[in-house]
């Protein structure tokens, strides 16, 4: 049973290594929501096992072997001997403790189990890889995700269980991208099933009013080495800080064949799209640098990841650390 059960669980921990070097050189499309659930199931049966079979039979073979000392001992007394030797403890701890295959799957079943709750159902870490939501958020920016203030669902299928909160304009929201759902991006809201969003010579319009927009000094980008034209959007209420460009066009080029095309205009002054139901419209803070629904289309609800609040840690500049907007 021993050797059986450790070769099983060499081969499990080995596929699974073999499995995260790949993801890790870029050789497989990771799914580490997926990964995290089978690593839970697995060491969940290890651990399960190991309370309810392994444990109690080491425990019977140590007070076997308990027992046997002790006839042993009683029997030398008997005999006249007054010491006798053997550290019976020692031994008994022996028989007691965990083999490596054991150690390795059932001892981590408590971290692995209290990660996957974190991290599917409350709250998940993300790095921000790009410049598409400056000056909000900046590129190695470390940001928690609320995974339930949308509503609770099921891990890897992402399935609606239990209804919350709906999204609003002006929420900074991680979903997985329409064109490839196996990666995450990360944009903001301006467009809720229903509005008519505008974007038009630079100008954003939900439903025929204006976004306020405030000037502010010209904003530095020290990743591009550029400045750029920065300005406070005002939108329910909620206000934020935006980038443009002044030397790209407002077009947008090379747009692509995505779901509800037909309810979007395209024009040499920008887009204007009709959100159709149970979709989102998004776009990042860095206008004139960010590939969002302007270019691929809307967001449907089932794609949403969760609300994005706080930068926890950036190490280029601690400064970073706090909440926004």
């Amino acid at each position: 049973m021993q050797g059986t059960m450790s070769a099983i669980t060499a081969v499990v921990l080995g596929a699974f290594g073999l499995y995260v070097l790949a993801f890790v050189m870029g050789s497989v499309e990771g799914n580490f929501a997926l990964v995290l659930m089978l690593a839970t199931l697995i060491t969940g049966i290890y651990w399960l096992a190991e309370k309810f079979f392994f444990l109690p039979r080491r425990r019977q073979a140590a007070q076997r072997l308990v027992d046997e000392h002790n006839a042993r001992a009683e029997a030398l007394r008997a005999q006249g001997f007054t010491h006798i030797e053997g550290d019976i403890e020692q031994a008994r701890q022996k028989v007691l403790a965990q083999p490596w295959w054991l150690d390795w799957t059932a001892g981590l079943f408590p971290v692995i189990l209290a990660v996957f709750v974190l991290r599917s159902f409350l709250f998940e870490p993300f790095k921000i890889p790009s410049g598409s939501m400056v000056p909000t958020l900046r590129v190695g920016d470390l940001i928690l995700v609320n995974k339930y203030h949308y509503g609770i669902r099921l891990p890897v299928f992402n399935n609606k269980v239990i209804d919350n909160n709906e999204p609003r304009r002006g929420d900074v929201m991680v979903f997985r991208y329409p064109p490839q759902p196996s990666l995450d991006y990360i944009k903001r809201v301006v467009g809720l099933p229903g509005d008519e969003v505008a974007y038009l010579n630079k100008q954003l319009t939900v439903n025929g009013v204006p976004v306020a927009r405030e000037a502010l000094p010209e904003f530095f980008d020290s990743d591009s080495m550029r400045y750029a034209s920065q300005y406070a959007e005002t939108i329910d209420g909620r206000r934020y800080l935006t980038l443009n460009d002044t030397d790209r066009p407002s077009f947008i080029p090379a747009t692509v064949e995505f779901p509800y095309r037909d309810q979007c205009r395209y024009s040499v002054e920008g887009v204007v799209c009709r959100v159709p139901q149970g979709h989102y419209f998004m776009m990042g803070d860095n206008r004139d640098n960010s590939l969002d629904s302007r270019y691929w289309g809307f967001v449907p609800e089932a794609n949403i990841v969760g609300r994005a609040f706080f930068v926890w840690m950036n190490f280029g500049d601690l400064g970073r650390i706090g909440s926004f907007e």
